[in-house]
């Protein structure tokens, strides 16, 4: 597949190492590729076919263990069988960062390390071969992954430890540490389980509804628990990222705009804010003067980032612990952003960077950098004004 390409992941049935597998089978991912790769770590047998549910054909995955297994293996235990396997380096990376995230989930779960936690059911030949499968059938794409919402089901489970509310502690977990969206129901049985929250959470780049994409396949997969009413079937939908018109070069891409009104906080402190915004993944951030209420001065402050939750969790803690803010409004936007290039200007024997924006392979713009020219003037003892003027005309010359 080529860099454009991306995979989303309908998750509104829930989601489980099986219906992964078969999605993955039933959107064109050969069998061998993941069989393959399961029974490299485990003695599995891998096993797809087909059938209808409530008048939708969809995939199914089979993994069954061909010898006698434990009843349960610690991460540590997996980790060698892991290391021990003939795998291809990216769906050992996969796998590694799956179980490492469900091994800390459930070790904050049951107050225990990471590598002291026993998993029960996932530590068993048949789990270790879903996921290890699910993960070569992403590396065999090798396209970006988008995850929607996904459904958890509600009610309660049977566990080792005994019956738990759905969703579970180590699925809530999942979500908590990835940003990941999600929402209970609309059944009352556990439809994601935390294999299948792992790795969506360790296979997604972003999170989100199905992005705009030229479509050129798609596959369902579902689990064994039949569901009245439902077709219940993991999907996933793959296909190209949809040209942008934006000029050649530049890269479209969703934004989301988070702001806030502010009227109490000590002006002093809003530069340390910007640059914590800056530092944690925000595009840009800026303050708006405003006049709210009763007439009291304030500022709009607006912070630019990715649409994706992790970022955006991240920056709204920026905001709700760094300022008096106790609430944010967000707008979804489009951003478009030029080909950028830097390269560097002498002035008096000093080096300046400027950074170059390009339209169709032409420089528009050249911008020396503010720190470079100020570290300019003070080493040459020239006010800063005339180094800028220097720099802004030595960068002229990339203009064209």
């Amino acid at each position: 597949m080529s860099d454009g390409d991306v995979v989303w992941v309908d998750a509104s049935s829930g989601a489980s190492g099986d219906m992964l597998l078969a999605a993955l089978h039933d959107l064109g991912v050969p069998a061998d590729v993941m069989a393959g790769a399961a029974r490299a770590v485990a003695p599995v047998e891998v096993t797809f076919d087909r059938e209808v549910r409530h008048g939708f054909a969809v995939g199914r995955a089979f993994v069954r263990g061909v010898e006698e297994d434990v009843l349960h293996r610690t991460w540590a235990d997996v980790r060698a069988l892991l290391d021990a396997a003939d795998l291809d380096e990216p769906v050992r990376a996969l796998a590694h960062a799956a179980f490492a995230r469900l091994a800390e989930a459930e070790g904050a779960v049951h107050g225990t390390s990471a590598d002291a936690v026993h998993f029960h059911e996932v530590g068993a030949h048949d789990a270790i071969g879903d996921v290890v499968g699910v993960c070569a059938g992403f590396a065999w794409l090798a396209a970006r992954v988008v995850v929607g919402p996904i459904a958890l089901g509600g009610g309660t489970a049977r566990s080792a430890h005994g019956e738990i509310p759905v969703p579970g502690p180590a699925v809530v977990r999942l979500l908590e540490a990835s940003g990941a969206p999600a929402h209970g129901g609309p059944v009352d049985v556990e439809l994601c389980t935390p294999t299948g929250a792992a790795l969506l959470t360790t296979l997604a780049d972003a999170y989100g509804p199905m992005p705009a994409m030229t479509v050129d396949g798609s596959g369902a997969g579902a689990g064994s628990r039949v569901l009245p009413g439902r077709v219940g079937a993991l999907r996933l939908v793959r296909g190209g990222a949809a040209a942008s018109g934006a000029p050649s070069g530049a890269e479209r891409s969703a934004a989301v705009v988070l702001e806030t009104n502010v009227d109490d906080l000590d002006p002093r402190l809003w530069p340390h804010v910007l640059t914590a915004l800056l530092d944690a993944g925000a595009s840009d951030a800026w303050l708006s003067p405003i006049l709210m209420k009763k007439g009291r001065p304030a500022h709009t402050l607006h912070v630019l980032c990715a649409d994706e939750a992790v970022v955006r969790h991240r920056l709204e803690r920026v905001v709700f612990t760094q300022t008096s803010a106790i609430g944010l409004r967000a707008t979804a936007v489009t951003k478009t952003a030029l080909e950028r290039r830097e390269e560097t200007v002498d002035v008096g024997g000093r080096a300046v960077r400027v950074k170059l924006a390009l339209v169709d392979g032409a420089v528009v713009n050249a911008q020396p950098e503010h720190d470079d020219v100020a570290a300019a003037a003070t080493a040459l003892g020239l006010p800063l004004k005339v180094v800028l003027a220097r720099a802004s005309a030595a960068a002229t010359a990339h203009l064209g």
